[in-house]
Order: structure tokens, then C-alpha cells, then sequence
């Protein structure tokens, strides 16, 4: 077999010594090289045969080389030809690929979002399914915790309940919190709240086991704030205590007692009638609920439009407050 590079020899030419050659030729040879046929070539490319054969024409005059032979039924490729052919289909395959490269888009984002285990469950999770139906192309993934969540490298967005100063990152509001007792309507035996302070003695008190320092309300400090005051002894002894606030209400569902419920944590339960308010008033707390960015920042389209959906949430009718009924 003859070598197709030796009839050619290198040459000192530079980049800017060498013809300008517009890349829609290049492309249009590939396709009459690969099809022996001006008219096949036409078809594919949707031009006419005449258009094929004019631009294969100024081709081989800008490198001074015969591409082709024609013979009566058709076209081949001379030695040149084959040998450009094998170049430029490289080369187009590299360019092709770098444009998809550059050009594409993952078909899925991530969001890493931190936040505790109660807003995941009680408020963010019943609520994800509509930022997912507006946003199909972004995924939440959340990263949870007990205590108050730090922003880390790889959190693109905070959900921490504090005071807003936060050591870590940009904070910025979302609610503040109100808390009230809450338990399962089971308790009440259809009795109609509010009832008098004094049934408070007649349920077991549900407790958090929360750091001193922590910002959660306890028994002792939300019943004086609701003029409930002092703290009735358990019935039967009985004293219920978890390190959890999910575990907290999860018990209070299932009737085991009083719960203290922060209202943005609530509130669906609330409407769900899985929980109601037996006594009347509410404690306003100086804590809430923030969104902390990161203070090197990342992704930030992503995180606008995650920020932009928590606040339109907030800003959807609450029923669960906005009624007359406390049970509801």
C-alpha cells in the first residue's frame, strides 16, 4: 500500500502564511468526501449541487491541490483528498466535542442546603414539591442536624434559627416564631378550647433536653409568658424528655402529652387537625428562623432563586393563625 504522505513535504510556512479557510467549506468537503457525490452532499447539507461544486472549487484554489477527480458517474478522492479527509474529520469531531463541552448544561443542579431536622420536616419538606415543580432542573439536597446548622464550603445556603448574628456567612431574615402549647385533639375528649389554665396539670409535659445556652423555649420559661404559671407536677410521675425537637412533636401526634410548638414548625399540623392549641395566648420569641449565605459566595443564581421561593412561601396565607377556632 502506498503511503498517502509522500508526495508532500513540509514547508515553513506560519499560521499566517497559510490560506484562510472558512470552516462552512471545510465542513461541506467532509460531506462530499464522505459521499463521492456533489448531489448526495447537497441533499444532506439542504443547498443546491451547483453551491457543493462552486465551494469545493474555491476550496482546492485557496490550497492549490486537486481535492478530487471527476470521472463520468461520479467523484473520487485523490491522495490529497484522503489525506485532508482524514484531518479535517478529526478535527471536526474536536470541535464538535468542544462545543458540546462548553455549551452543555448539567440536566440536573444540586442545592446543598443545611438546616435542623424540624424546619427540614415540619416546614420545608411538605413545601419542596412546589419549588421542584418550578424549578425542574435544580435538586435540593439537604444536610440536617439537631443542633443550629454552621454554613460550611460545600452548603450553598443555610436555614439556621438564632438571633441573626451569625458568625459564619450573611444573614438574612425570614420570621420570627411564636409559641404556644399544643397537643393532639385526642386529649381533649371533644371539649372545645380554650380551656381554663387549670387542665394543664391533666397532661404529661413534653420536654426538649436542650443545651442551657439554647434558644428553644423550655416549659419553664414559655408558661409564665402565658400566664399558666407555675409548672403543674406530671401526672402519675411521668416525665417525657427527648433530645429532638421531630421526636417531641411526633409524641405529641400520638397523644403522649403537651408540646410547646414554634408556629412556622406547626403550623401544617395545625391545619391537618393532627394537632390543636388547648389553651389561649402565644409567646413572641426574639429567635427565628434566617437564611445565612455563605460569605464566599457561590452559585449564586441558584441560590436567588432558592431564596426568592422560601420568601414567597412565607408570604402564603398561614390558616392554621389567621382563623378564630385555636384548634384549627
Amino acid at each position: 500500500m502506498s503511503d498517502p504522505h509522500r508526495n508532500f513535504t513540509l514547508d515553513a510556512t506560519t499560521p499566517a502564511d497559510r490560506p484562510a479557510l472558512a470552516l462552512d467549506s471545510l465542513r461541506t468537503f467532509e460531506v462530499v468526501a464522505r459521499r463521492l457525490s456533489f448531489t448526495a452532499a447537497a441533499s444532506e447539507l439542504g443547498t443546491t449541487q451547483p453551491a457543493i461544486s462552486q465551494q469545493i472549487k474555491r476550496l482546492e484554489a485557496q490550497l492549490q491541490v486537486r481535492l478530487f477527480d471527476r470521472i463520468h458517474r461520479g467523484i473520487l478522492l485523490t491522495e490529497a483528498g484522503r489525506l485532508l479527509q482524514e484531518y479535517v474529520e478529526a478535527g471536526l469531531a474536536t470541535l464538535d466535542e468542544g462545543v458540546r463541552l462548553v455549551t452543555a448544561r448539567p440536566a440536573h443542579e444540586v442545592l446543598q442546603v443545611a438546616t435542623d431536622f424540624a424546619f427540614a420536616a415540619y416546614w420545608l419538606l411538605p413545601r419542596l414539591p412546589r419549588f421542584h415543580a418550578r424549578h425542574p432542573e435544580l435538586d435540593v439536597s439537604l444536610v440536617t442536624s439537631d443542633r443550629v446548622p454552621l454554613p460550611g464550603p460545600e452548603i450553598d445556603i443555610t436555614l439556621g434559627f438564632g438571633d441573626g448574628r451569625f458568625k459564619h456567612g450573611e444573614a438574612w431574615p425570614l420570621f420570627r416564631e411564636e409559641v404556644f402549647p399544643v397537643c393532639s385533639p385526642r386529649l381533649l375528649q371533644g371539649r372545645q378550647p380554650p380551656l381554663p389554665a387549670t387542665e394543664l396539670g391533666r397532661w404529661p409535659l413534653l420536654h426538649l433536653k436542650a443545651a442551657p445556652n439554647s434558644r428553644w423555649y423550655d416549659w419553664k420559661t414559655l408558661l409564665p409568658a402565658l400566664d399558666l404559671a407555675p409548672l403543674p407536677a406530671a401526672p402519675s410521675g411521668a416525665v417525657l424528655s427527648f433530645d429532638n425537637y421531630t421526636l417531641v412533636i411526633q409524641a405529641a401526634i400520638a397523644g403522649q402529652g403537651l408540646a410547646i410548638g414554634w408556629r412556622h414548625l406547626v403550623d401544617d399540623l395545625l391545619r391537618q387537625e393532627l394537632l390543636c392549641r388547648p389553651f389561649a395566648g402565644l409567646a413572641t420569641s426574639r429567635y427565628g428562623y434566617y437564611a445565612i449565605l455563605p460569605e464566599r459566595k457561590r452559585r449564586q443564581r441558584l441560590v436567588q432563586r432558592f431564596l426568592d421561593w422560601l420568601l414567597e412561601e412565607l408570604e402564603m396565607p398561614r390558616e392554621s393563625l389567621a382563623g378564630a377556632r385555636l384548634a384549627t
